[in-house]
């Protein structure tokens, strides 16, 4: 009998969800993450070379001054399991070791990020964690890494939640903070569960730097696609968990103005800001889209909402998001290939975001001061542009206007 009670506290212990063993690691996603990615410009042609010249770019080019502080690997890094079953790397690519690349990205200041699979290989077929969760925390945890994206590929007959809640409790016993970025693609809907998992989650599958069009890979998806797929899921997000609509693709080739739409819009719904372009060679105009710290302010809010499109008037989007302060941003996208020229009504637009904040706009009651976040001061204004009065605008095709509304002191 005694024997027969033992096997079943076994069996209890062993089917406890991995939930109930630990806790993700608290303070490090108070805000979206903000860095650089290597897989949507250089997919497998990582090495040591790129990430220590990416580490040089991202202080000499003033992205850590501007907020991106992750260094992150993708896939293609692996090397194969040791005789004991820990991870190793690519040799050739990473002739020094990937101790000593972290030591490099860190001594600029910056953190370091590394790529991993939930499934028995990762997409590109290199060793994934499964089975080894606990051993690839532990080495993450020696090297140094700040930042863990962990995929979905080769994952049959496996049970996402258990799969990523028993890599979050891998890493917190580990016993080094790691950002975790849960890469499940949103094919099991983990804005429902994930938010005592991981600090992020994708909430689509692979983003193309393709703005409005169909893509040529079945898996991968325009920028406006992902946007109709995450637009709806706001309530879910917040300080230390947030919607993931995959990484940026400002700078690989789309326009200027699509790229700037692209950029605002993920601002707008408080996404992280991962880039994904080539750092070392970029255009002037890629440098004032991602450098525009009036912009990464409106994503890095404290309030740490996400924002709300209120209304589609043919072309046009309406989005508004709340801020910490009081002041609101507006946004007018326009979808459309041609201009719209169009007069904003701000009694038009008071509205109660009853689904997230229980903020107002009342325009009918408050004052706001209007500051176009994109217009390159040129000038000093002498007197304020208000809501007091309507405002007419013209919005680019396949581009934006972006405001901060900031409330008059009475």
């Amino acid at each position: 009998m005694k024997k027969t009670v033992r096997i079943w506290l076994l069996l209890a212990v062993t089917l406890i969800p991995a939930a109930g063993f630990a806790q993700k690691w608290e303070g490090v996603a108070e805000t979206p993450q903000m860095g650089w990615n290597s897989w949507n410009k250089f997919a497998s042609r990582l090495n040591e070379q790129l990430v220590r010249e990416t580490a040089d770019a991202m202080v000499s080019e003033g992205l850590l001054d501007a907020g991106y502080v992750y260094l992150n690997m993708d896939d293609c890094w692996h090397g194969p399991r040791d005789a004991d079953g820990f991870i190793t790397c690519d040799a050739t690519k990473f002739p020094s070791g990937i101790k000593a690349v972290a030591d490099y990205v860190h001594s600029k200041g910056l953190k370091f990020g590394i790529y991993s699979d939930a499934g028995r290989k990762t997409c590109a077929g290199f060793p994934g964690s499964f089975g080894h969760e606990y051993q690839d925390a532990i080495q993450y945890a020696r090297w140094g890494v700040d930042y863990l994206k962990y995929d979905w590929c080769s994952s049959e007959d496996i049970n996402p939640r258990g799969a990523y809640a028993l890599m979050r409790d891998a890493l917190r016993e580990a016993g080094r903070p790691i950002f975790f970025s849960m890469c499940e693609w949103g094919s099991n809907e983990p804005w429902l569960w994930a938010a005592e998992v991981g600090h992020s989650w994708r909430t689509t599958g692979d983003i193309a730097a393709v703005f409005d069009a169909r893509t040529r890979r079945s898996w991968e998806n325009s920028v406006m696609t992902i946007v109709e797929r995450n637009v709806g899921l706001r309530k879910y997000a917040g300080p230390g968990h947030w919607n993931d609509p995959d990484m940026l693709e400002v700078g690989n080739g789309m326009t200027v103005n699509e790229d700037r739409a692209h950029f605002t819009l993920w601002c707008m719904m408080a996404s992280p800001l991962i880039l994904g372009n080539d750092i070392c060679n970029m255009t002037q105009e890629t440098r004032d889209i991602i450098l525009n710290k009036d912009v990464i302010a409106i994503d890095q809010d404290p309030l740490g909402v996400q924002g709300l499109r209120l209304k589609v008037e043919d072309s046009l989007q309406f989005w508004f998001k709340p801020l910490a302060d009081g002041a609101w941003a507006f946004c007018l996208f326009n979808r459309g290939r041609t201009p719209v020229e169009y007069t904003v009504d701000w009694q038009t637009l008071c509205f109660t975001d009853t689904e997230v904040s229980g903020l107002s706009t009342e325009f009918d009651k408050k004052r706001y001061e209007i500051k176009n976040l994109w217009e390159k001061a040129t000038k000093k204004k002498t007197k304020a542009v208000t809501t007091a009065k309507p405002l007419r605008v013209t919005v680019p095709g396949r581009d934006v206007v972006l405001y901060r509304l900031t409330p008059l002191q009475k």
